[in-house]
């Protein structure tokens, strides 16, 4: 009991000092708050961008793997050489893929058709993609409808003239609403608007549905030739709930292997990407990131405790006869230590605060001004807390150490 009444006394000692040096308290303060403003900025926007990444990757649906031309993942070393004599996937591989497979649930073969303008009545939308999936594309892919359906059975079978649209474009052609059962134009045929999907809004990797035409494959079957590489042609794979991606990995590359008739010693011409080849890569690129913000950060902080440890000895030094009489009255060296220290500590926790205030009132800011998502999460938070108050303790210990040490008799004489 004795320690917390010394304590509080120290509290409110240490309060006291502060509120009547409010102009020395504010200078201190302001490298405080901007080191912990610099820290915490950095480490929210780092996570707020590594946020977006990984909902864009998310996009792309868990446990598939893309059979495709090229890989995603580059290096200094890439022989783009090979790649280019690459066939792309062909509609034979898709349907060996479909009959041969153990452990996919859903198999895709999707390609994708870039600029094109699309109109209804003098309606007009520049910059539409349009893209021809089989059936199992719902599976393999994540996507949301705003109203509408996908494809039947029958439909994707058949060829119908059907179309989901994107948001985007459904609000460009049909600004009343009711787009469901119109026809449009798409690359000369009339096609019947089933489904529009619901609005996503443009990503960090540009993944989006809001421009997208999406048509039966076999539909696109009768307009284009849909194995033809400037189509971009893919075949989607998803695995079953009970196997992970390396056993749906594993599989399909022996199948690919075995379909494109493959010797033992030549390599594979073929590509199978997934989305973890994505994340491990973005995982390295921000751990980077928070390494460099957290030294950036922590120069801002440093300067910031020098600031604080420098205030501190000179109020010492102005305490010191105050100081003298509390000992000569009785106070213990941990009091005086106390008293000084918890100062430091108020100082750094107060600056601490006052950054994350900023950055909690830039994430409404950039809400407001751009619609970005700020993550400013509880371990942001924990971290700026943290950090001020071991600021404080580094700073404020020698300052208070050295009072605490202080002879009565000296410090009484001083001026």
């Amino acid at each position: 009991m004795l320690f917390f009444k010394l304590f509080r006394e120290s509290f409110i000692f240490a309060f006291d000092a502060l509120r009547h040096n409010k102009l020395r308290t504010m200078l201190s303060l302001l490298g405080v708050t901007i080191g912990i403003f610099t820290i915490i900025a950095v480490l929210s926007a780092v996570a707020t961008l590594r946020n977006n990444l990984q909902s864009s990757v998310n996009k792309l649906g868990s446990n598939s793997i893309y059979i495709q031309k090229w890989p995603w993942i580059g290096g200094e070393d890439f022989p783009w050489w090979k790649y280019l004599q690459r066939p792309v996937p062909r509609l034979h591989d898709f349907d060996e893929v479909q009959r041969r497979s153990q452990t996919a649930d859903a198999v895709s073969y999707e390609i994708s058709i870039d600029n094109r303008v699309v109109k209804y009545q003098s309606n007009t939308v520049e910059g539409a993609q349009i893209d021809a999936v089989s059936h199992d594309h719902n599976k393999t892919w994540n996507f949301d409808f705003k109203e509408g359906r996908y494809f039947t059975d029958m439909e994707s079978r058949n060829g119908a003239p059907v179309t989901i649209i994107g948001f985007d474009i459904a609000e460009n052609l049909f600004p009343g609403g009711n787009a469901i059962g119109k026809q449009i134009k798409v690359m000369g045929r009339y096609v019947t608007i089933i489904g529009v999907f619901a609005k996503e809004g443009q990503d960090i990797l540009g993944i989006s549905d809001d421009k997208e035409i999406l048509l039966p494959l076999n539909f696109a079957k009768n307009i284009v030739d849909i194995q033809n590489e400037k189509y971009n042609p893919q075949i989607v794979v998803k695995g079953k709930a009970n196997f992970t991606d390396s056993d749906v990995e594993a599989e399909l590359e022996g199948m690919m292997r075995s379909i494109r008739r493959l010797r033992p010693n030549q390599e594979d011409n073929f590509s199978l990407n997934k989305t973890t080849l994505l994340t491990n890569q973005l995982d390295i690129v921000f751990r980077i990131f928070n390494i460099v913000g957290l030294i950036v950060g922590g120069f801002s902080v440093l300067v910031g405790g020098f600031g604080i440890a420098n205030i501190m000895f000179v109020s010492v030094k102005e305490r010191t006869n105050i100081i003298g009489i509390q000992k000569s009255l009785g106070a213990k060296n941990y009091f005086i230590l106390l008293q000084f220290l918890i100062e430091s500590i108020v100082l750094c926790l107060v600056g601490g605060i006052i950054g994350l205030l900023v950055v909690f009132a830039g994430t409404f800011l950039l809400k407001a001004a751009a619609d970005v998502q700020v993550v400013l999460d509880i371990n942001n938070i924990i971290i700026g807390i943290s950090t001020s108050v071991a600021i404080g303790i580094i700073s404020g210990i020698i300052p208070a150490y050295s009072a605490s040490r202080l002879d009565p008799v000296e410090a009484i004489r001083s001026n």
